[in-house]
């Protein structure tokens, strides 16, 4: 009686390396972003990060050359190598995601609903230690003008309420969004505006954006004015529009209770 030796395709080592390096490139970045929001934001301290998606585009070629290795050879481990793509895959969607933004929205950092006459950041005490000392600065009127066609959706707020009533709505809903308040001067008498300062941080990287918000009476009402600003980098991505459409959606919803 005769053996029969069964011999089998020897597994793609370029399939087994691809999914190490793509489980290992998702530890290195959770921690890396981990130490990033337990560490003061900076433009620095996102290298790391940077270079643990260097490790994950790294992997995600490593599974594609496995893919190639497989067919030619018909070696085994495909199974392997979707793992490791799959991975890579889901990985780098929100970088591909900021990349788009980065590609079609202007740069911009400073958004106001008011582009003629922003909103100014109080530079009291209790606000100037919630920021840190820092004072966003005025940026030209190009770039306010910019602002305009990338987001003509952001406009002034405008209420039948009396400003008292919108200072508290807009209070009120600075809260709901999460903000820090900082500073809130109720609107005085007639023609006094009120004012809200605030500091808002970004959910993944716990990036901190400044926030004005403005109450002026009006004869018919109030008009509510909001400014948001990125502290870092020149490029915010839609961040504070976005910031500003949900504060005015709760506005919104706020009136519609009352």
């Amino acid at each position: 009686m005769h053996r029969r030796l069964v011999f089998e395709e020897p597994v793609s080592r370029a399939a087994v390396w691809s999914r190490r390096l793509a489980w290992f490139s998702l530890a290195v970045l959770v921690l890396t972003i981990l130490i990033f929001r337990m560490s003061e934001p900076s433009v620095e301290g996102l290298a790391p990060i940077l270079g643990a998606y260097a490790l994950v585009a790294l992997a995600f070629g490593l599974s594609i050359l496995a893919f190639i290795r497989i067919w030619r050879t018909g070696h085994r481990g495909v199974g392997l190598a979707f793992q490791s793509f799959a991975l890579c895959l889901l990985l780098l969607l929100p970088a591909g995601f900021a990349g788009f933004k980065l590609a079609m929205l202007p740069a911009l950092k400073d958004i106001s609903t008011d582009i003629d006459d922003p909103p100014g950041f109080s530079r009291s005490r209790a606000a100037l230690d919630g920021r840190g000392g820092h004072v966003p600065a005025e940026i030209p009127a190009a770039l306010r003008r910019a602002q305009r066609q990338a987001y003509p959706q952001i406009a002034p707020i405008v209420l039948e309420a009396p400003a008292e009533v919108a200072f508290d709505m807009a209070r009120k809903a600075a809260n709901t969004l999460g903000w820090r308040v900082l500073e809130a001067s109720r609107p005085g008498g007639r023609v006094g505006a009120g004012r809200i300062e605030a500091v808002a941080r970004t959910r993944v990287l716990r990036f901190s954006d400044d926030i004005t918000i403005r109450i002026r009476p009006r004869v018919d009402g109030s008009r509510i004015d909001i400014r948001s600003v990125s502290r870092l980098g020149t490029h915010d991505f839609g961040a504070n529009a976005a910031r500003i459409a949900a504060f005015a959606a709760e506005i919104e919803l706020l009136n519609d209770a009352r």
